[in-house]
């Protein structure tokens, strides 16, 4: 049983695949399974993880295109290892980035935890500031806003369980990390830049006034809050997310 599950939906992913390939294979840390799992992929990003020869690496190809979470979940059902991350098709990790977090839950005790990332371009070139694990994560202020990325985070599926992804939602990361958050006290920071996420033009996470509603049902259907506590939260949400993103760099 490998110490740690990575995982990773794809969906038409073949321009950086290959850099995420490696950058997983490069880790320092090598007691790990991948677990890919392709969301019908038109193109040859499926070919792409076949050439692949590393028995670590899993492949599962879903029967529908289902959306990320979705695929997340088909990879997570699979999952053996005690500590769960996440990885998407196109960013990408430092060598020493599953060393680093394995001593930091291992030493810190941590059910949770999770790391600084660098914000960069298609050619993985920083454009703003890297985002900041500088404060323990609660569910109450991640309410307010979502400071746990999938690229830069790990859970403890040995103490905690496996939390699965609400399927149909366009916020499916914020809804599990707030249950899992339910389970748990804290999340800790480990204030180490380790990933790279890339954003791009089309990116869903960065068109915040087109999910302002997912997000918004994010309280009122997932954690069933009355619709003035959800505007509340969806309000607080606009508010962070536009600094988060906005310390671009000249």
């Amino acid at each position: 049983m490998p110490e740690v599950s990575i995982i990773t939906p794809c969906y038409n992913s073949s321009k950086f695949l290959g850099e995420t390939i490696r950058s997983v294979q490069n880790q320092t840390f090598h007691d790990w399974e991948w677990i890919i799992t392709d969301d019908k992929s038109s193109d040859n990003s499926v070919e792409i993880l076949n050439a692949v020869k590393d028995s670590r690496i899993i492949i599962i190809e879903a029967n529908k295109n289902g959306g990320a979470g979705h695929a997340r979940n088909l990879s997570l059902e699979k999952a053996s290892g005690r500590f769960i991350t996440f990885l998407d098709a196109d960013d990408y990790w430092e060598p020493n980035f599953l060393e680093e977090m394995v001593n930091f839950m291992k030493k810190e005790n941590a059910e949770l935890a999770y790391s600084n990332y660098a914000r960069c371009n298609e050619d993985l070139v920083p454009q703003i500031e890297d985002f900041k694990a500088d404060k323990e994560v609660t569910f109450n202020n991640l309410l307010k806003t979502c400071r746990l990325s999938l690229l830069s985070s790990m859970y403890d599926s040995k103490r905690v369980g496996k939390e699965f992804f609400p399927e149909g939602s366009k916020r499916e990361d914020h809804v599990m990390w707030l249950n899992l958050l339910k389970k748990i006290p804290v999340g800790k920071p480990l204030p180490k830049t380790m990933a790279k996420y890339r954003m791009h033009s089309t990116s869903v996470s960065r068109k915040k006034t087109n999910i302002i509603k997912d997000q918004y049902l994010v309280y009122k259907d997932f954690m069933k809050f009355s619709t003035l506590k959800s505007l509340y939260y969806t309000a607080n949400w606009a508010i962070n997310g536009f600094m988060k993103y906005s310390k671009i760099f000249n």
